[in-house]
């Protein structure tokens, strides 16, 4: 499998399909630590590196860090927003720089590729995504890809129209 798109199921044919435009990018930030302690406390993960800074000081950090989940959840909710919640099938992150109090983080997202999958309930449309969230110098801090199924679930290749991709959010200006 590679790191761009998910393994291709049997029954699967590539065909470009309608997406819904990609959302404009979305800023957060400046990020706090009480941004990471609120993560910890929904997740469960307490680890003091994230909040405390005597302890992140004394195992060599210049102060405490987010936990990676948490940039993940900013993408996942970046994602869900666009293409809806119940269609995600598939999520995959890549942990690539850290993030600390003060970051400004940009997140943003584009359509790898589309394709219709034979199931069992009939065909469906779906759409492989690559999500990206950097910090303000330029860093990707996660990098996440993800499958949805798209929106219009019923999906015949034959119609006139089926394979036109719509304008994208850069193109419509």
């Amino acid at each position: 499998m590679s790191d761009t798109t998910a393994t291709t199921p049997p029954g699967t044919t590539e065909v470009a399909l309608p997406v819904p435009a990609t959302p404009p990018t979305r800023v957060h930030g400046p990020v706090t630590r009480t941004d990471f302690v609120r993560y910890q406390g929904a997740s469960g993960d307490m680890n003091p590196i994230h909040h405390d800074e005597v302890f992140a000081h004394a195992a060599g950090f210049p102060s405490p860090f987010s936990v990676g989940m948490w940039q993940a959840s900013l993408l996942g909710t970046y994602a869900t927003d666009w293409l809806g919640g119940r269609n995600v099938r598939d999520f995959r992150i890549r942990f690539l720089a850290q993030v600390w109090p003060g970051d400004i983080l940009t997140l943003d997202g584009a359509p790898l590729r589309t394709y219709v999958v034979e199931g069992e309930h009939g065909r469906e449309g779906r759409v492989d995504v690559e999500l990206t969230c950097r910090r303000q110098t330029g860093d990707t801090a996660v990098t996440a890809w993800a499958t949805f199924v798209l929106p219009d679930a019923a999906v015949d290749t034959t119609t006139p129209g089926v394979g036109e991709r719509p304008a994208t959010t850069e193109e419509q200006g």
